[in-house]
């Protein structure tokens, strides 16, 4: 575990800190249409991909290399243990110069994630996560405590933007039902976390790729907190394409409460 969080933290003094707030135009490229991509996330990528090789040989299911050869992600179904990294989540914050951004991998063994770290530059924290054995936060034990008792009372995040039309109009609108509600940081490797430790009590999300997911759903289910399908599934990992939605929530009875209010009886 030690050894992940150094690798981790070790790519990204090299490639990608010294280009927070510095990158030059050449450096920020499109990838897709509306994603995009800078030399910072190409180089720690592979970076990481040779360390954690050096760790442990199994395939790298890395976004960067799965955006430039989607069937890379095949291995996550085809292989007994697969390595998940994002090299840099929250890209678009970090392209902004905003300190909202994340390092992250994960171990996947039969399908389910065994092994999670996030390691964040901009507030020198590490969160670490293993199955059956916890989660931590440098070193220090996470426990989530429940939500409070009111969902007026609650704090979430909804991400809605790949949601349907109607349905987005729908979850806007009953999201009135509870005390506050965001949009959410833009990164999954800090929105994950605040729920860990009690910052957020729900998130809702509807893309999945895995290796935005697969770091911070263990380390909230291993702090006591439930991250699940929108029909009640456990989260596993799955690849690109593989869009069920996912509710993660503080508590069995918060996830059960905000999904009935968010998305009625039905969907």
């Amino acid at each position: 575990m030690d050894r992940v969080a150094e690798i981790l933290a070790e790519a990204s003094a090299e490639a990608v800190e010294p280009r927070f707030r510095a990158l030059t135009a050449g450096e920020v490229m499109e990838k897709a249409p509306g994603e995009v991509v800078t030399i910072a996330d190409r180089e720690a990528e592979a970076i990481i991909e040779r360390r954690l090789r050096d760790l442990l040989p199994v395939p790298v299911v890395g976004e960067e290399a799965v955006a430039a050869d989607p069937a890379l992600a095949r291995a996550l179904h085809s292989e007994p243990a697969v390595w998940l990294v994002d090299p840099v989540d929250g890209t678009s914050n970090f392209i902004a110069g905003r300190p909202d951004y994340a390092v992250m991998a994960s171990l996947v063994r039969s399908g389910q994630t065994v092994a999670s770290w996030i390691w964040q530059p901009s507030n020198a924290v590490c969160y670490t996560a293993e199955l059956g054995a916890g989660a931590w936060r440098n070193g220090h034990r996470l426990t989530r405590t429940p939500a409070p008792a009111v969902p007026a009372e609650w704090r979430g995040a909804v991400k809605s933007r790949f949601l349907e039309p109607e349905q987005r109009r729908r979850v806007e609108a009953n999201s009135a039902a509870f005390g506050e509600v965001t949009p959410g940081r833009h990164a999954a490797g800090i929105e994950y976390p605040e729920l860990a430790e009690g910052r957020l009590d729900f998130i809702l999300y509807w893309r999945t790729l895995p290796w935005d997911h697969a770091p911070g759903s263990l380390l909230v289910t291993e702090a006591g907190g439930v991250s699940a399908r929108l029909d009640g599934s456990p989260y596993r990992p799955e690849a690109p394409g593989c869009e069920h939605g996912l509710l993660v929530a503080a508590d069995r009875e918060t996830w059960e409460r905000t999904r009935a209010v968010l998305l009625g009886p039905d969907d």
